[in-house]
């Protein structure tokens, strides 16, 4: 096989196995294995973590989606209800589905990029997304269901994901030291992950009231999920930014 060649037909796959066989975790796993096959191999044939442009980036989070959703899976909340993984790998297999629509950028690192920080503050961001957005699934479960669980979910999730973009933060700061000299700077990003952070701060802190708050609560666990998506997406391709497409 020619690792310098894309392999769509590895992404089309685990779009598949997202689609129709996210029913069994087996088909979550299936298609979190060819996801992880094809970074991999364009990693490999890059020598770098393929982490650049709408076609890396979202396939990196359709892949974090699906390996969080599969891990969640095994929580008690959620431990044998099919339509959880069918949530998390329609999720998951839509968002690796978009990505096949951008061509990948086979480009070297540009040396601003060229550093373990970089790489690092990427990747823990991307992990912290796809746990809002599992939260944000189990927050939707309790509305319709009532189901107090769900929410034991839609914290544990939060609070991971918080931990995670808590990292990415900060080796994001220490990244834009190396790059231009210094730890902040005003762009639109920048703004909206501050923003992105207090709100999950805020729902934790929210979480912890009782069970009074509990529908504000599951309303949160929502309204972070755009919050999250307009971060990552709106901001980078919605307005001039360092983190721009």
């Amino acid at each position: 096989m020619n690792l310098s060649a894309p392999m769509p037909q590895l992404l089309w796959f685990a779009v598949a196995c997202l689609a129709a066989g996210s029913l069994w975790r087996t088909g979550i796993a299936a298609a979190l294995s060819a996801q992880l096959f094809y970074l991999f191999a364009r990693g490999l044939a890059l020598g770098r973590l393929p982490l650049l442009g709408p076609h890396d980036t979202l396939l990196f989070f359709g892949m974090s989606l699906a390996l969080m959703g599969l891990l969640a899976s095994y929580s008690p909340a959620v431990r044998g209800k099919r339509w959880f993984t069918v949530a998390v790998g329609l999720s998951a297999g839509c968002v690796t589905a978009v990505a096949l629509l951008f061509k990948p950028l086979n480009m070297p690192l540009p040396q601003i990029l060229d550093t373990l920080w970089f790489e690092l503050h990427v990747v823990v961001a991307f992990f912290g997304y796809a746990l809002f957005a599992v939260g944000g699934i189990a927050a939707a479960a309790f509305l319709f269901s009532g189901i107090r669980s769900y929410l034991d979910l839609l914290y544990k999730s939060a609070l991971v994901g918080w931990t995670f973009f808590s990292v990415s933060m900060i080796s994001g700061g220490i990244w834009g030291y190396y790059a231009w000299g210094t730890y902040w700077l005003w762009t639109p990003k920048e703004l909206w992950t501050s923003i992105l952070w207090l709100f999950y701060a805020l729902l934790l802190h929210v979480r912890l009231k009782g069970a009074r708050w509990d529908t504000v609560t599951a309303w949160l666990g929502i309204a972070g999920l755009f919050v999250t998506l307009f971060t990552y997406l709106g901001v980078s391709m919605l307005m001039k930014s360092s983190h721009s497409f």
